[in-house]
């Protein structure tokens, strides 16, 4: 059977939460899907009869809140590997990145592999469904195609962005000389990837952005001639921003401008670019990126992990930017949790504006558990680009993340409210999640991946890297 007549029924769900434009939420209801993509949602009491017999797979969701697949907007995979590093635990971003780079530059193509999939299985397990990568460092013959396969073997939907380093220390950047590329070779990579790699069609499994790594690491002129490329083919921008004071310091002294500035100057405003972190973005700032629609990766426990700062959240959403929601590196969270993070996002915009003068909105009123799923859906799909995921309705991909409700995690919340539950208690993982109508966790456990042998492999390539560096 071909996987465009691929048919399937998940039926009366305790609570269908849709993330569609009106955000219905539905008990009892089932959705039908076909070759990937949802035709049609069943409301309760419709007789499923006809509807079970022509199915090749039926879920029973009696017992589970289904959402869409979460969407997270910002990761690097490969850092899985250097998970609590010791000499880092402790440190700021660029200290920490000091740190860190030695290790990186020993990585290999397996590495890269093992490493992706593994935070590609985490991922899943938290009910994300589509992710973004930026990798920007490519010691030892690796190459993006190497996290590439990662996807492919497990079957998370994947937009790889190629990233990039060019500015070494000799020229005042932040990592060392030897882990930086030409910018000519960045191009005519980029440009290769793109036309190998790249599905701009709806429901694409897999997509390419082009992102050049942080103003403290690449060049003016690389910024400027990757936007002209990115754009040439239609493809998006991403890059880090604003992430803490040092990242700001170092733009201003440099640049002579702020963040904000600097990008819009390099043509890196629009609604096909979306910046990581802007911790430390300025109100004028984040009226610009409104009034482009520039999208915003926010990375809430990474934020927290490196002490860069808290989102302005509440005032990014109030304005009208598009935010979705990040886990960042595994080495900066040291977790790839995305129902986690968007429990972090809530509690984040709470305890921020309590801390602001009288008159604002305070505390529990700046984020409910419900706006906090809307970034991890909606608001990531926006940032991506991509109107076919993170909601479930009909047309769009047939990408859920379904959540058992008797769990002692949710004992007693499910009762009173399944959906703000999700975000209140504990965070659990998936007991199914599903991309393009494939189960990719079954009763919690992956369906492609041998996770045991996989973890072993991908610990003992951990232990290899880090002790490489003297």
């Amino acid at each position: 059977m071909t996987t465009s007549s691929r048919t399937l029924l998940i039926r009366e769900a305790a609570c269908l939460a849709t993330q569609d434009d009106q955000s219905s939420e539905w008990r009892g209801a089932s959705v039908w899907c076909r070759g990937g993509f949802i035709e049609r949602i069943l409301p309760s009491g419709e007789d499923l009869t006809p509807w079970i017999e022509q199915a090749n797979e039926v879920i029973d969701a009696r017992s589970h809140v289904v959402l869409p697949g979460l969407v997270n907007t910002h990761h690097h995979m490969v850092q899985s590997l250097t998970r609590a590093v010791p000499a880092v635990q402790n440190a700021e971003l660029f200290s920490w990145l000091r740190g860190l780079y030695p290790i990186w530059s020993g990585l290999t193509p397996e590495m890269v592999t093992v490493s992706h999939q593994v935070a590609m299985a985490e991922l899943l397990l938290s009910g994300c469904t589509t992710s973004s990568d930026h990798h920007y460092i490519y010691p030892n013959g690796i190459r993006l195609d190497d996290s590439i396969e990662a996807a492919h073997r497990v079957g998370l939907r994947f937009v790889a962005t190629r990233g990039s380093m060019s500015v070494g220390q000799r020229e005042g950047g932040l990592p060392p000389d030897h882990v930086v590329e030409s910018e000519e070779d960045i191009l005519r990579d980029t440009r290769r990837l793109i036309e190998t790699w790249h599905d701009p069609s709806r429901g694409a499994l897999l997509q390419i952005a082009v992102a050049p790594c942080s103003p403290f690491s690449v060049s003016p002129s690389l910024m400027r001639e990757s936007a002209a490329l990115a754009r040439s083919y239609g493809v998006r921008l991403h890059t880090h921003l604003a992430e803490n004071d040092h990242d700001v310091a170092y733009t201003r002294e440099r640049f002579n401008c702020t963040p904000a500035e600097y990008a819009e100057s390099l043509g890196w405003l629009g609604d096909d670019v979306w910046h990581a972190h802007c911790v430390k973005i300025d109100p004028t700032g984040m009226k610009r990126f409104a009034h482009t629609r520039t999208g915003v990766a926010h990375c809430p426990c990474s934020n927290m992990r490196l002490a860069s700062g808290i989102l302005p959240l509440r005032e990014m959403l109030d304005l009208g930017v598009p935010v979705g929601l990040g886990v960042d590196g595994s080495a900066s969270n040291d977790a790839g949790h995305l129902l986690n993070e968007a429990r972090q996002a809530m509690l984040l915009a709470r305890v921020r504006r309590s801390l602001e003068p009288m008159g604002c909105d305070t505390g529990p009123k700046a984020m409910t558990p419900r706006d906090a799923l809307r970034l991890a859906t909606r608001g990531g799909a926006e940032v991506l680009g991509r109107s076919d995921i993170g909601q479930i309705t009909p047309g769009c991909c047939a990408d859920f993340a379904l959540y058992r409700l008797d769990t002692l995690a949710l004992a007693g919340g499910a009762v009173h409210d399944p959906v703000g539950a999700l975000l209140l208690c504990s965070s659990g993982q998936a007991d199914m999640t599903l991309v393009h109508g494939e189960v990719l966790v079954r009763e919690g456990r992956l369906t492609r991946v041998e996770i045991e042998p996989l973890i072993a492999r991908h610990n003992a390539l951990a232990r290899e890297l880090v002790s490489g560096v003297s």
